[in-house]
């Protein structure tokens, strides 16, 4: 059964299509990483390529604000009619590419993320940021060699969040 608590966000494994997961991509610059990031969000259906070229101009527009972490790149735009349902894309990358962030270049994952509405987002990004805030998880995400693994990875994550839950500890 599932958790109905209004703190409660959507499971990774629905915003995370089988499809949307990139391992080792090769991208020259920083525009490549993020449109790699969004042809996983389109492949994925979550959004329409349109989406992609917003979340480039949110970079050029406010500068590398989307390097959220040493190594990481929360590639996203503003909710918008190009989104079609809420999202998360991994790409993680054969080399690693400078945003021009001055403390957390180079990125080595670029985590794509769509949201339909304001609310979507900040859920979307509430069930990521748990998933990312364990450095384990997030070393094992950056070296994993298939998409099964990164899958697989998510599962445990949901596992764990479930024993959690009826166990009253919180997450």
């Amino acid at each position: 059964m599932a958790d109905a608590t209004p703190s409660a966000g959507p499971r990774l494994s629905d915003l995370l299509a089988a499809d949307a997961i990139t391992i080792g991509a090769d991208a020259p610059d920083w525009r490549a990483a993020v449109r790699a990031a969004g042809d996983c969000l389109v492949q994925g259906g979550a959004t329409r390529a349109a989406y992609t070229d917003e979340m480039i101009a949110a970079v050029e527009e406010l500068g590398p604000y989307m390097v959220i972490a040493p190594g990481i790149a929360l590639a996203h735009s503003r909710p918008s009619p190009s989104v079609l349902r809420a999202g998360i894309s991994i790409v993680t990358l054969h080399q690693p590419v400078a945003f021009g962030h001055p403390q957390n270049d180079p990125v080595r994952l670029v985590v794509g993320l769509a949201a339909p509405d304001e609310e979507g987002h900040v859920t979307a990004l509430s069930t990521l940021a748990e998933f990312l805030s364990d450095p384990a998880r997030l070393e094992a995400l950056i070296a994993a060699e298939t998409p099964d693994q990164v899958r697989h990875m998510v599962a445990r994550f949901e596992e764990e969040q479930a024993a959690a839950a009826t166990e009253g500890i919180p997450t």
